[in-house]
């Protein structure tokens, strides 16, 4: 059976990942046709331990999943590691003496037990000794409840995690009201608009884009510029004599490494390059989510077919965060930029094929499943299919993230 799972990132204050919350559906349904909550719950559980594997779907950081009073009471987190899972407990739950008898198991046996979605209520403090995580919709609560909420916590050693963070306003709003944990794209938008010009190698990076995007590529202008950097150069080297390609000798120069690698394999190594290259400051997380923007946005072209040039798709993908890596509005960055006319309308959000793949693993994303149906229905595409290319993209991200942002 396929299934439709999203994850979505957890920061510390210092904006460094700390763990993923997954979030499930077993189709694009309008409702859940078939399947209550519980049985999503389970489905997740059985999925991630005996078909993904759960640290290939949240790169051995922790997950959030789900539970009802139900699953609770049933034991269910104990079919996974303590050290792999946080047990949430579903704002829908209540707090009965047997709910209580099963989080204080679960906390005894070594669970990180976290409160989803909580507004006060006092019945609810027999469970803060076992607490050790409180989740606030911080779009849904106001100032005053959330002040409430620090209050009681602050006489327990609980932490406290902003959930629907999608600005570095809220953001750093969150963070002065002391919460310690933050959910959401925040990290994906422009923190602090400004104009900056790009570094000698970005620019080189940039050309190189330009050349090799040209329907008749130019090799010896590109080798000219390769051999103007040094680094890029070896970098080129390095990854055109890795194990991805099969060849019969080492590669020595910047001629057979190009030749090895092609047009297409030389746009999408360019384009992480470029990407890695200017997220200095940034965390990791925005490389692993261009990244798997990349590999979802050219899965989909490969499969519709719609595309003359599927690594078009690719380049959008990946671009897709410039930026909020530059920190500067999308439409200076294109000026800038020597992309393709349908890349640069599909950043600054122009209709078109493009534009539409972007938008769909956008809405997976946040599990937004009715936005992500609408489009999938309009163009046609395969749900089953769109499950899997997006699990691969993230596993995809996660094996190369580290190689070209240098951890």
């Amino acid at each position: 059976m396929f299934f439709y799972a999203a994850r979505q990132p957890i920061f510390t204050r210092t904006k460094e990942l700390f763990a993923y919350e997954l979030l499930f559906r077993d189709s694009l349904e309008n409702v859940f046709p078939n399947i209550d909550g519980d049985e999503a719950t389970a489905k997740l559980i059985e999925a991630s331990q005996f078909n993904l594997g759960l640290g290939d779907f949240t790169d051995k950081h922790l997950a959030f999943i789900n539970f009802s009073d139900e699953l609770l009471i049933k034991k269910y987190p104990t079919l996974m590691p303590t050290d792999q899972l946080v047990v949430e407990i579903l704002e829908t739950a209540r707090p009965t003496k047997s709910l209580l008898a099963a989080v204080k198991e679960l906390k005894e046996l070594g669970y990180t037990i976290a409160l989803d979605d909580y507004v006060h209520n006092p019945v609810w403090l027999h469970f803060f000794p076992y607490i050790d995580i409180i989740k606030v919709d911080f779009k849904e609560s106001n100032d005053e409840e959330i002040k409430n909420i620090i209050k009681v916590a602050s006489k327990y050693p609980i932490k406290l995690l902003a959930e629907k963070v999608e600005t570095y306003e809220e953001f750093n709003h969150a963070l002065d009201s002391g919460f310690s944990y933050f959910q959401g794209y925040f990290f994906s938008e422009p923190e602090v608009m400004q104009s900056k010009a790009l570094a000698p190698s970005q620019m080189s990076l940039a050309e190189l884009l330009y050349e090799s995007s040209k329907s008749e590529m130019d090799l010896e202008s590109i080798i000219k510029i390769f051999e103007r950097d040094v680094t890029l150069s070896f970098k080129l080297l390095r990854y055109a004599n890795s194990a991805a390609f099969k060849r019969r000798g080492d590669i020595e120069t910047i001629k057979q490494g190009l030749v090895v690698l092609g047009q297409a394999e030389l746009k999408k190594f360019l384009a992480v390059l470029f990407t890695a290259q200017v997220n200095t400051s940034k965390p990791i997380e925005l490389i692993r989510l261009s990244m798997s923007r990349a590999n979802f946005c050219e899965s989909i072209a490969n499969s519709h077919g719609r595309l003359r040039d599927p690594s078009t798709a690719f380049l959008t993908g990946m671009m897709s965060v410039i930026d909020a890596i530059l920190d500067e509005p999308i439409e200076s960055i294109m000026e800038k930029l020597p992309l393709a006319e349908e890349i640069k309308n599909a950043l600054m959000g122009k209709p078109g094929v493009l534009f539409d793949y972007l938008s769909l693993i956008q809405h997976y994303e946040k599990a937004e499943w009715d936005e992500a149906n609408k489009i999938m229905q309009t163009h046609e595409l395969n749900a089953e299919k769109v499950p899997d290319f997006y699990h691969k993209s993230i596993q995809w991200a996660n094996e190369h993230a580290g190689e070209v942002s240098g951890e």
